[in-house]
């Protein structure tokens, strides 16, 4: 059998790059649909000798719903200083939706030629996560060498500057993404795909038009009671509260409200923290299960 991951899935045919480096365009075996398994964009799969079918998916790390993608290593959050500017609780709702898939998330601060991006660096850096400042091609370097190697997902909302981000990361992947952005729909009667694109001097990056906030915040639901390990900096705190289920907002003895208080842990992570919590107060955790 022929090892290798799947590349790009457009309408039941999946281009898989093999571990020889050749690529294969391959049909799923139908007892797929029997057993309820849908090939992703990212699996590691074992395709038959002929190299026309998929045999086996293997386990996966994990999985986004909105891209549909398994096996990600990392989430690439693409935010602007300005026009548009950051919303720091779309940003903190991708970033604990990629903690709790154990994505490791970093964030790309572009158009710092017109306005320092250090404020955005400050709190997620103290957060504990790595911060790239980029002015059009100045910084891209150090964000090649962060994508080597790896699954990497962007995500950037409109405007962002995320394709020029991609343009000089890699002219020909740029003109790969625009390309297959034509293709998908961002014109009429086209057909929507997932492609992971192949970086000069190796990774692979996943940029479709589903890759956007909006739809990544649709890949799954944190209860409450898991939150709070989806925020990083809370950890050496969590353990320290005076009474066991403290949800960290309001209650006398948080030692997170005191980090918070200390400005050992940011204000804004945590106010977003406090947003998404009272939102997963709103999730009935049994008819969620029920309906999954």
């Amino acid at each position: 059998m022929i090892n290798g991951t799947i590349i790009k899935a457009v309408s039941g045919i999946y281009t898989v790059k093999t571990e020889q480096n050749e690529r294969l365009n391959c049909h799923a075996r139908g007892l797929f649909r029997h057993k309820d398994i849908v090939p992703l964009v990212g699996d590691k799969v074992e395709v038959d000798e002929t190299g026309e079918y998929i045999l086996s998916v293997k386990e996966r790390n994990n999985q986004m719903v909105r891209p549909p993608v398994a096996n990600i290593d990392q989430l690439c959050l693409v935010v602007s200083v300005c026009d548009p500017v950051p919303n720091f609780l779309v940003m903190d709702r991708l970033i604990a939706l990629a903690e709790h898939k154990g994505i490791e998330p970093f964030i790309v601060v572009t158009k710092t030629d017109r306005e320092s991006g250090d404020f955005i660096s400050d709190i997620y850096q103290k957060a504990g996560f790595t911060v790239y400042l980029v002015a059009k091609a100045l910084g891209v370097e150090e964000v090649k060498k962060k994508l080597t190697g790896k699954i990497t997902v962007l995500a950037g909302n409109s405007g962002v500057g995320k394709s020029t981000l991609l343009n000089h990361i890699d002219p020909e992947l740029a003109l790969a993404v625009g390309q297959t952005s034509k293709k998908l729909g961002r014109g009429r009667h086209t057909t929507r795909h997932v492609e992971l694109f192949e970086l000069e001097g190796g990774g692979l990056v996943a940029d479709t038009p589903g890759f956007s906030s909006i739809e990544m915040e649709q890949s799954g639901i944190i209860f409450k009671d898991e939150l709070q390990y989806c925020f990083r900096e809370f950890a050496d705190y969590i353990e320290n509260c005076r009474f066991t289920g403290c949800s960290h907002r309001k209650e006398k003895g948080c030692a997170v409200l005191e980090a918070v208080k200390q400005e050992k842990i940011p204000l804004q992570r945590h106010e977003s923290y406090v947003s998404l919590y009272n939102e997963a107060l709103e999730i009935k955790e049994w008819e969620y299960n029920r309906k999954n």
